[in-house]
């Protein structure tokens, strides 16, 4: 199993470095570039005509691992990883359409929140009810760190588990907000689920597979994304690794440890609604300098301190390693 998740990393790095050199020139070729929403830090209009849809580069890295290395899998009839792959692509598709229309009208406005949420609520909903079907989930609620499980009925479970991964999948969408960001959050995520495949075993060898596939895919695309970034990963690549996240969750029956394992998520995500709440009620006034968080830091928020860039990429990767390491310890007792 160590050697199949290894060459699995090893794949998808080298496809994402190789096929990233020609695909970001065709990109630029195509005039595929990001709109910078006006209201942002002012700074950031530099990064205006940035190649966008960068996103392809890891999804493909990730399938092209998938389908070598997790062939195997598929041969003795396990197909869980293309499951949750096929999962996550049909939120990258839905991040397509949005960068899509984002480059029709030339402005950082793409699908209505309306239409995203519920295309999205009707995908999270079918991948539950298929999970169960096939008995690759149950329906009682698995809580870490006290090892517990929650008896809770069917139809609450489904519809508890759609509003967490439409959830997740924002929340992950919000935090790609600068350079890299979004990407060096997501790298200690998924290498929490490959560690979690050496405690397991069994079956979800093949899910290791899929997570080791996207970590190497997203090691490769950070050559590109890092600060200052050649091109962005755009909402196909955002919606796509929040997609793959809830997946993995689910697939791997633990949805309740995104609570940690997605912190920097959360802390995104919350800041967001935080301001949005508080400019509502108290009719213009803000808690952030700028919401999500990391433009608050970005800005000099709290300290004064403007965090650049860079700063900001090894701040948020920093602290997803450490609620890696914590949720990794919170899950070790279930498979002892």
């Amino acid at each position: 199993m160590s050697i199949r998740i290894i060459t699995a990393f090893i794949l998808a790095l080298l496809f994402a470095t190789a096929f990233g050199r020609f695909y970001i020139p065709w990109l630029r070729r195509q005039k595929v570039g990001q709109e910078i929403k006006e209201d942002g830090p002012v700074w950031h209009m530099s990064k205006s005509g940035t190649p966008t849809m960068g996103g392809a580069i890891f999804i493909l890295a990730c399938l092209f691992g998938v389908l070598t290395v997790g062939f195997h899998g598929m041969l003795q009839g396990n197909f869980l990883h293309l499951y949750v792959f096929v999962f996550a692509l049909v939120f990258g598709c839905i991040g397509f359409l949005d960068d899509w229309e984002k480059l029709k009208k030339k402005q950082n406005l793409g699908l209505t929140s309306q239409n995203k949420f519920l295309l999205q609520l009707a995908a999270s909903l079918l991948f539950e009810v298929l999970m169960a079907r096939f008995s690759y989930i149950s329906t009682d609620l698995y809580v870490p760190f006290f090892q517990w499980y929650l008896h809770i009925p069917k139809w609450l479970y489904f519809v508890l588990s759609a509003f967490i991964i439409v959830g997740t999948v924002n929340a992950v969408n919000i935090t790609d907000g600068i350079d890299g960001l979004a990407t060096g959050t997501s790298l200690p995520v998924f290498l929490f689920f490959v560690a979690v495949t050496y405690l397991a075993g069994g079956r979800l060898s093949e899910l290791g597979v899929f997570a080791s596939a996207l970590l190497g895919g997203l090691v490769g695309f950070l050559f590109y994304n890092f600060n200052p970034a050649k091109v962005f990963m755009g909402d196909t690549g955002s919606l796509f690794l929040g997609g793959a996240l809830a997946g993995l969750a689910f697939a791997y029956d633990m949805p309740l440890i995104l609570i940690t394992l997605g912190f920097v998520y959360l802390v995104e995500t919350l800041s967001d609604i935080i301001q949005i709440g508080y400019f509502k009620l108290t009719h213009g006034k803000r808690v952030f300098k700028m919401a999500p968080f990391h433009h608050h830091l970005e800005m000099g928020g709290w300290t004064g301190k403007k965090w650049s860039e860079k700063e900001l990429f090894f701040l948020f990767t920093g602290v997803s390693l450490l609620f890696a390491i914590i949720s990794f310890l919170g899950v070790y007792p279930r498979y002892l």
